[in-house]
């Protein structure tokens, strides 16, 4: 054990979040050393082995990020080709097309949900911004019907279903299936989704917030681009296809043989970093020609970059796990909210709450939530699944003054702050409990 006193153990760990919360809001600390300060601060605190310490911190890293490191870079290099191949247009394009122009805002939502799979939101929404004035001005609808419901669903599947770095690192840090977390994230957020699109539609007409025509005419519809968008086979299958295979893996593990072949070539295939690796070739061909040496070499050095903060983030979160399991804090915690009654589950869904809102950010959410809820999976009784996709569904709750998304999506739909407030943190809250729901019912069924 690093400390065999609850006392320092506890304060050890307040401590910790709080100096995160704050050296991220008050101070502007990069999230990076915002984590690492406070954990290493942690071993000055009178009765801590040292060396003790040093070994938890050194394999809590290591052990974290040896399985996810390429996984998170392909995910952000898959991101990165989808964004700029016109495949985020072309999913919206054909769900508006299969759904019908006069339900814009479901199509929107069902989009949201796909593109989330792959792309950070606030990109997806850059990019689809254009269209949604487009589309609220030809129906004659307030941008918060139009703009709502999509908003939401891109932050859900952004903080709850891989190979999104957030949901990757959390996946990580508590050792879920991945396949498993696919299949029931999908489902939680399909759930959520819906809510947040019935959300906009009854409250949407109620709030002031008219399209702009400045951006009509900057999408690739309205240019006449359609030529430069992929077919619609070549837009999905990036995102489809990996997602399949690793889902795939897990589902064939639990019904088959596991001699039996198909689970012989799905140990392969379904692998992630095989998987996604496919993904990324399949997003390649989406390019042009001409153009293909000089986007792959921007893709994998966008990816990289963006990608190093997450795997730096998320092997902070596994020393501070591994270093938390050493000592008594993990069960005095479990024990206390035995006593409380509540429902264990929902021990990870206000952590990520808590980290969601006080800094801003979903990714941070779903990290510190896994970080603490780990070592305390076996004490409460909760599995990796449902730790992490309850832990994600919290951290979706609510996006508001402090979030960049927030502000990205309430600056380019030109809604005023009152409005924005109401549309996307009411949005966000009715994502996150309906999603929280549907976790929990899976929970208490055994399927996760």
């Amino acid at each position: 054990m690093i400390t065999e006193q609850i006392l320092t153990a506890l304060g050890g760990l307040t401590a910790v979040v709080a100096l995160l919360f704050l050296a991220i809001t008050r101070l502007k600390w990069h999230v990076f050393i915002a984590l690492l300060v406070p954990i290493l601060l942690f071993a000055l605190l009178p009765g801590i082995d040292r060396e003790r310490f040093i070994t938890a911190f050194e394999e809590g890293f290591g052990g974290t990020i040896q399985g996810i490191a390429v996984i998170i870079v392909l995910g952000s290099v898959l991101g990165e080709a989808l964004k700029h191949t016109g495949a985020v247009e072309k999913i919206t394009e054909t769900m508006i097309r299969w759904v019908g122009k006069r339900r814009t805002p479901l199509a929107l939502t069902l989009s949201g949900f796909v593109i989330g799979l792959a792309i950070f939101s606030d990109v997806g929404y850059v990019i689809l911004n254009p269209l949604v004035h487009s589309a609220a001005m030809q129906t004659g609808v307030s941008m918060s019907v139009m703009a709502t419901g999509l908003v939401g669903a891109m932050q859900l599947t952004h903080a709850m279903v891989p190979p999104t770095p957030g949901p990757l690192a959390a996946v990580a840090l508590v050792g879920a299936d991945l396949g498993t977390v696919i299949l029931f994230g999908s489902l939680a957020c399909l759930i959520g989704a819906v809510a947040g699109w019935w959300f906009a539609l009854i409250v949407g007409p109620r709030i002031e917030s008219p399209p702009s025509e400045e951006f009509v005419g900057t999408s690739f519809a309205d240019q006449g681009r359609e030529a430069d968008l992929p077919t619609t086979w070549r837009a999905y299958a990036p995102i489809l296809i990996p997602l399949v295979l690793i889902a795939s893996q897990s589902v064939a593990g639990l019904t088959l043989p596991p001699d039996h072949f198909v689970n012989a070539a799905l140990l392969y295939l379904g692998w992630p970093v095989v998987a996604l690796g496919i993904g990324v070739l399949l997003a390649y061909r989406n390019t042009k020609p001409e153009n293909r040496d000089d986007r792959k070499n921007g893709w994998i050095e966008e990816g990289l970059r963006a990608s190093a903060m997450i795997i730096m983030v998320t092997g902070l979160g596994g020393s501070l796990s591994q270093i938390l399991r050493e000592t008594p804090a993990v069960e005095a915690i479990a024990n206390a909210v035995a006593v409380t009654g509540l429902a264990p589950i929902f021990l990870p869904f206000v952590l990520g709450i808590v980290g969601n809102m006080i800094t801003g950010s979903t990714t941070v959410g779903v990290i510190t939530a896994a970080s603490i809820a780990a070592p305390m999976m076996d004490t409460l009784g909760l599995s990796p699944e449902a730790t992490m996709l309850a832990g994600a569904a919290g951290s979706i709750i609510v996006k508001y003054v402090n979030s960049s998304y927030f502000w990205v999506c309430t600056s380019l739909s030109r809604m005023p702050l009152r409005s924005a407030l109401l549309s996307y943190g009411g949005v966000t809250l009715v994502n996150g409990i309906f999603s929280m729901a549907a976790v929990y019912i899976l929970w208490i069924t055994g399927w996760i």
